[in-house]
């Protein structure tokens, strides 16, 4: 690739290419966003580094607007985070500090990271094989996923889950848990999406055991949901929140820790990266959030959102291995399956869908680093209508031609004689 300009990616052949997975979901503004890009380069013609013994406009300035923008509990952002790996592994380390104690419970299809110990704490078992490493502190517990639990109901799910989390915590573990580390709709888990009741009932759970409710939302901050922040859209605040990916705008690379005051008191020298705070990438964050946080662009996310999430359903209903069709704001996705009854994953089509989008110039990521069955669509947060169908037409257009395929592939039925037919 060569080029990009909002929406769209360009190979060095001229090929246009409609990213709906907004580079690795962190492109919110899309690629080359020119606002963004200028508030970096002024600042990057001023003061590009400065040691954390000082202060400077830039950080100040973004601990402002994050704090600002973020949920009303969360008065303190820390920024001298270079990623959300990073970001994440401050949280637990922050939430160990206040608590004294040193075990986390997890999810099922989580996804926190790329450091050793992020990756631990992610819900994917074949990330971790090649490398070796403790997870004694470390429990995993189910994701309320609905779909794939037909014969009972989200309150059945979401009470077997809290059941769950209850019996980790009294039998599992060492009564050392500090804190429980959740994404509030599953990203590279497949775009899962529980009620507000269950989060609900996990705020309230955390409150009476005394255990931190940290919240990753380095795929769903930043306006991703229609929200500013997933939490917002639940209704539910965490004690500790991780931010990165769309804080970059067009791609910068920035990331934050926003927490409770009570917090606040763990030495700086136990989480400081040199090139934590680069100063031009804090200028860029500013800018993303000033954009994003205006109520008019929030609202074209949900209104973009509504209309590919429909267009997504209408797919579920028109092909039979599409079996669900999900999502909050422009963080949506398609669940492929070997038929609606069974219900069971076919990864084998999903990269197949994958690749052939490709082809017809449409960028889409699956699940589970192409170990999974679901089909994202999350593109950049500022597309415009037109924009919006054309990535749902060549979507759609390339699961009519994968249709086509297989039933063309499919054995016809034979003919069988009634007793009315005659011998011939």
């Amino acid at each position: 690739m060569v080029r990009g300009e909002g929406v769209y990616l360009f190979d060095e052949t001229g090929k246009r290419y409609i990213d709906s997975a907004a580079g690795t979901f962190n492109l919110s503004l899309g690629y080359s966003n020119q606002e963004v890009i200028q508030a970096a380069f002024s600042q990057a013609n001023h003061l590009l580094h400065c040691t954390s013994s000082f202060t400077t406009d830039p950080i100040d300035n973004l601990a402002a607007k994050l704090v600002e923008t973020s949920p009303s509990n969360l008065k303190i952002a820390h920024t001298k985070v270079s990623s959300g790996s990073v970001a994440i592994e401050g949280a637990i380390k922050l939430a160990q500090y206040y608590t004294g104690k040193k075990e986390v419970i997890c999810f099922h299809r989580s996804h926190h990271g790329q450091t050793i110990h992020t990756m631990a704490m992610s819900g994917f078992s074949f990330r971790n094989q090649p490398f070796q490493f403790s997870k004694d502190a470390i429990y995993h517990v189910p994701y309320p996923y609905y779909y794939q639990a037909p014969n009972k109901t989200p309150e059945e799910v979401n009470n077997e889950v809290l059941t769950y989390i209850e019996d980790t915590v009294k039998y599992s573990s060492c009564d050392q848990v500090s804190a429980i580390v959740m994404e509030p709709i599953l990203g590279l888990g497949g775009n899962v999406v529980p009620t507000q009741q269950f989060f609900v009932d996990l705020r309230e759970y955390c409150n009476q055991k005394g255990i931190v409710l940290i919240f990753d939302e380095i795929q769903t901050g930043v306006g991703r949901t229609g929200c500013m922040y997933a939490s917002d859209y639940f209704g539910v605040q965490p004690d500790i929140m991780a931010v990165s990916k769309g804080l970059g705008g067009t791609g910068f690379q920035v990331a934050s820790i926003l927490m409770e005051e009570k917090f606040n008191h763990m030495p700086a020298y136990y989480h400081s990266f040199t090139y934590g705070s680069n100063l031009m990438s804090c200028a860029a964050g500013v800018k993303t959030l000033e954009i994003i946080s205006q109520p008019a662009f929030l609202d074209n996310v949900k209104v973009q959102g509504a209309y590919i999430q429909q267009r997504l359903h209408s797919m579920k209903d028109k092909y039979d291995f599409i079996g669900d069709a999900r999502g909050v704001g422009l963080m949506t996705g398609i669940e492929v399956v070997k038929d609606k009854l069974s219900r069971e994953p076919d990864v084998d089509l999903t990269n197949r869908i994958k690749k052939a989008a490709f082809a017809n110039g449409l960028i889409v990521r699956t699940s589970g680093y192409g170990k999974g069955n679901v089909v994202k669509v999350r593109p950049s947060l500022n597309i415009t209508g037109s924009k919006s169908k054309e990535l749902c037409d060549i979507l759609d257009a390339t699961l009519a031609d994968i249709d086509s395929g297989l039933r063309a592939k499919s054995p016809k039925p034979q003919k069988t004689l009634s007793c009315s037919q005659p011998l011939v």
